[in-house]
């Protein structure tokens, strides 16, 4: 920590202070945490450095939204992911970091444009069958119900989600549009995906101490950034219920694209 000069602690600071918010309120910005850290530490050591961190905002966002959380949703969910983190264990073992960090951005920038071109397909789907029950003749008025992921999807969302949060804690992304493709309202999305990372999350630590990840210096700059996490969090839980759901949807998308361009560098 003592190599660390005023603007990179700052950053750093600034990156837990994020992860607080991303566990309580916007999960998006998770994925800047996710940049900044790679920006100023070395690829695979800026991911031990985080990953205790993401620790603490579970534990804190499990305690805000427990009671909203979709368990059917997450045992679904995951088997598959179990299988992208070992997967992402045995890449992070034989690959170089500049590979990891581009592999990374590729995946979430793959997703959210898959995302995107979903929902319109699902909106001129809404306003064709809007179109059909305004016509003489049409069927009667049937409420609009989210079709949610296919098993297919939630294999591929599965696999991705482990996979990322184990190479880069880059999984927020992959489960966050896992979870807006499932129709989840916004308290839902947060409680599901709460207990989903805890759990994730602790399931990866070994593997990520026996890879070197989590070192015993990471561990002590932890101790300094870990009192950001809290700040942010309560700052999440602050403005979550001002944010309307649709804004919502539009800002995970949109820290998700923004923080995978970084990646690609």
């Amino acid at each position: 920590m003592s190599d660390l000069g005023v603007i990179s602690l700052a950053t750093l600071v600034l990156a837990a202070l994020l992860v607080g918010v991303s566990k309580t309120a916007i999960s998006g910005v998770g994925a800047l945490s996710v940049a900044l850290f790679a920006a100023v530490l070395p690829a695979k050591e800026s991911t031990g450095a985080l990953l205790p961190l993401l620790l603490v905002g579970d534990v804190l966002a499990v305690r805000a939204y427990r009671k909203h959380t979709d368990w059917p949703a997450l045992l679904r969910l995951m088997p598959s992911v179990a299988v992208g983190v070992l997967l992402g264990v045995a890449f992070v073992a034989v690959t170089d970091d500049t590979v990891i960090r581009r592999t990374i951005g590729v995946l979430l920038l793959t997703i959210v444009l898959h995302h995107v071109w979903r929902h319109r397909l699902s909106r001129r789907a809404r306003e064709r069958r809007a179109r059909e029950r305004r016509a003489p003749g049409g069927p009667g008025a049937e409420p609009d119900r989210a079709a949610g992921p296919r098993r297919g999807h939630t294999l591929l969302f599965g696999l991705l989600a482990g996979f990322a949060t184990m190479v880069a804690n880059a999984g927020g992304p992959a489960m966050s549009l896992y979870l807006l493709a499932s129709g989840f309202t916004m308290l839902g999305f947060l409680g599901t995906g709460a207990w989903f990372f805890l759990i994730v999350n602790l399931f990866k630590l070994p593997f990520s101490i026996a890879l070197g990840l989590v070192t015993p210096e990471a561990l002590a700059l932890d101790a300094v950034l870990a009192l950001a996490v809290p700040a942010g969090a309560l700052i999440g839980r602050a403005v979550v219920h001002h944010i309307d759901q649709a804004v919502f949807a539009r800002l995970v998308l949109l820290f998700t694209a923004l923080s995978s361009v970084n990646l690609l560098r």
